[in-house]
């Protein structure tokens, strides 16, 4: 079978590629640029703008090709107000819209899309579970529902669809938001906490999320969604107070009323100021944790990497990098 993967040479797809070369599959990367990775020895290149319905087309999908979705605009770096539809929404949503009409016309039924756990918004029910009530917060969330209400429909035109909802999605070659934190401990500054720190924060390894595509497939690409997540995610406190211990750093955490610091983040975003994105901050200090057994039960799926562990490799990536050494992506469980 031949895999088309879409955004492949981003953050997920180059750690799906290999995984599926490794399974003796042909495999092809859709993408508007790529990288040096050592794994295209063994995977097509073909440039790509999912943005551009004939570029979508000239990729020629076939009738049995597994597709992967993993094209996307993300919450980095943070857009003021004014500017978030647009830059959201051409790759989030038509872009999507697009390789689902290009799988149409190919008669290729089987998808794996990509959107994210912010479209639930606000939690309204603990722990999260795939029937969580959906409203999103911003226009990234937004765009990516609308990918969810686009897939409802092709299934009922014959596709098969699985969706995969992942919270912060960290590992080697992307920090986003986290650089500013590590820039704190680095420094040894106060580390401000949006209310208490005592709800928890979960991430998903990239390495996990990789894992739970392949899987998809290998369970016949069921027509659901699934959240993904890490087990057992610690309280933000302990979270960051085991990094800074870890850092040697002095830094000390600050809890603050979450209220307070949200207005006046709202604030600074009305003045097109923007520190964080709203959909980020407004949940905050929330219990935002995912409930992914479902994933277990239907496709065997189980996160390997601790929340811990995943944001100490990543700030020995930072440090690394901050070196201006390299770190081996198969050290490092995640970013």
């Amino acid at each position: 079978m031949r895999h088309v993967i879409f955004g492949g040479d981003g953050f997920v797809g180059r750690y799906l590629a290999p995984k599926l070369v490794a399974d003796g599959e042909e495999v092809v990367v859709a993408d508007i640029a790529r990288s040096d990775l050592p794994h295209y020895r063994n995977v097509r290149f073909i440039k790509c703008d999912v943005t551009d319905p004939a570029s979508v087309t000239a990729v020629g999908l076939k009738a049995d090709d597994m597709v992967y979705n993993l094209s996307a605009k993300m919450l980095s770096p943070i857009q003021v107000r004014a500017k978030r539809h647009d830059f959201f929404f051409p790759v989030n949503f038509h872009g999507t819209e697009h390789i689902m009409q290009a799988m149409d016309k190919a008669a290729a039924p089987k998808l794996v899309h990509y959107t994210t756990d912010m479209i639930y918004g606000h939690t309204v029910t603990q722990p999260m579970t795939e029937e969580h009530p959906v409203a999103p917060l911003g226009e990234y969330g937004w765009s990516k529902q609308k990918t969810e209400e686009l897939a409802a429909e092709w299934r009922k035109r014959g596709m098969s669809i699985s969706l995969f909802r992942p919270r912060l999605i960290i590992g080697p070659g992307r920090l986003g938001i986290l650089e500013k934190l590590f820039k704190l401990i680095d420094w040894s500054f106060p580390v401000p906490m949006i209310g208490s720190g005592r709800n928890p924060y979960q991430f998903i390894s990239v390495f996990d999320c990789a894992e739970a595509a392949r899987a998809a497939w290998k369970a016949g690409v069921p027509n659901e969604a699934y959240n993904l997540g890490s087990l057992n995610p610690p309280p933000v406190k302990k979270l960051l107070g085991d990094l800074i211990r870890h850092a040697g750093s002095k830094s000390i955490l600050i809890p603050t009323p979450g209220w307070a610091v949200k207005r006046t983040l709202d604030l600074l975003d009305l003045m097109n100021m923007p520190i964080m994105d709203p959909e980020q901050y407004l949940i905050a200090d929330e219990e935002c944790v995912l409930d992914v057994s479902k994933a277990e039960r239907q496709l065997g799926w189980v996160p390997q990497y601790r929340d811990e562990d995943m944001l100490i490799a990543a700030y020995s990536e930072y440090r690394a990098k901050k070196a201006g050494h390299a770190v081996a992506t198969k050290h490092v469980p995640a970013e």
